[in-house]
């Protein structure tokens, strides 16, 4: 090797730091120009900045709850190198059977929850199974989940809204399962965003101090150097299928509270919203890479862009414009930035 190509080879890694440096910090970065931007372009009223109110908060951090509580699994599931399609239509199944359980069945709260989160256990579980038993890919398995869900939920709620409504007696729920729709500390904190902000801490523990969580780490960045290192690499694959399916079942409960009803088409879209959150918070869709601050962040500052662009009354085809155009950029430059430091990708 010449010495310039000497020269070139160590001079590249620090003209690339400044880029692998806002790759891993993307979803830092942008939330915090989304919120600059947010004080700056938002409508005043009384002297107030709308976007900044404690009411506007809470909606914010009200309306990320689901897709957030979504994207805490879909992080296992990416950065194991996988991808879960189904993950919205399971909320929309897991509303449904909550629905359908406490008011056509009349069961109690507990007995209901817990159902639920088994039935969407075994459901990512199944996905996993088949996707590492039969080699096909995840993309394809969990495709074919998105629509046996949608189909299974048509049919346990006959293709209409199951309402609830909360008494006692019959057609009724307990009132105590209203709270997932009340908001705590002087009408501020949503309890559906407590939740998430709970699974979230207890995600990011997992991922970050468990042998677990350095399993997916490993089996995403090189399946076979994990699987001749003794690493249980099928286990492990399943096991964040599961994930996936038990933060749905969660997030359709949470839904199903919130909202006082399950529908079959709940939660229609969502699954691109988590992807879109996961990926702007840095994971690598290659696999291998990613954090759970970071997938928070995302959620937070897609949460928040769709806010301001609301009170600024722009339509919701914009919205969805400027979503997909971070969302093309955050993996373009994980892409670029992968490449030029050697990744081959």
């Amino acid at each position: 090797m010449s010495e310039q190509a000497r020269s070139e080879a160590a001079a590249r890694p620090a003209r690339l730091r400044p880029l692998a440096v806002l790759v891993r910090f993307q979803s830092l970065i942008g939330l915090i120009v989304v919120v600059l931007g947010g004080i700056v372009f938002s409508p005043r009223r009384h002297g107030m900045v709308l976007f900044l109110t404690p009411d506007n908060i809470a909606n914010i951090i009200r309306s990320i709850s689901e897709t957030g509580i979504i994207a805490l699994g879909m992080t296992f599931v990416i950065i194991a190198a996988g991808i879960d399609l189904s993950v919205g239509a399971i909320l929309g199944l897991s509303s449904v059977f909550t629905a359908s359980l406490l008011i056509k069945h009349g069961w109690a709260i507990l007995p209901t929850i817990l159902t639920v989160l088994v039935a969407g256990t075994v459901f990512g579980t199944l996905q996993g199974a088949i996707s590492t038993r039969f080699r096909l890919q995840p993309f394809i398995v969990t495709l074919a989940g998105l629509q046996a869900a949608r189909g299974l939920a048509l049919v346990a709620s006959g293709n209409n809204y199951i309402n609830i409504a909360y008494g006692h007696g019959p057609g009724l729920a307990p009132p105590a399962f209203g709270v997932l729709g009340a908001r705590l500390f002087h009408n501020t904190l949503p309890v559906a965003s407590l939740i998430f902000i709970l699974l979230a801490a207890v995600a990011a523990l997992v991922l970050n101090t468990t042998r677990f969580g350095r399993y997916v780490y490993a089996v995403g960045g090189n399946e076979r150097a994990a699987r001749l290192s003794g690493i249980p690499v099928n286990r492990v694959k399943i096991a964040v299928y599961a994930i996936t399916g038990v933060a749905s079942a969660i997030a359709g409960i949470v839904h199903a509270g919130q909202f006082s009803f399950g529908g079959p088409n709940d939660g229609a879209g969502y699954e691109l919203t988590a992807i879109a959150a996961v990926v702007i918070g840095g994971t690598d869709l290659f696999g291998g890479a990613g954090s759970m601050v970071g997938t928070i962040a995302g959620s937070v500052m897609l949460g928040a862009l769709a806010n301001i662009l609301e009170l600024n009354d722009v339509s919701a085809a914009m919205q969805l414009l400027a979503t997909g155009a971070i969302i093309v950029a955050a993996a373009a430059l994980q892409s670029f930035v992968g490449r030029r430091d050697g990744g081959g990708r």
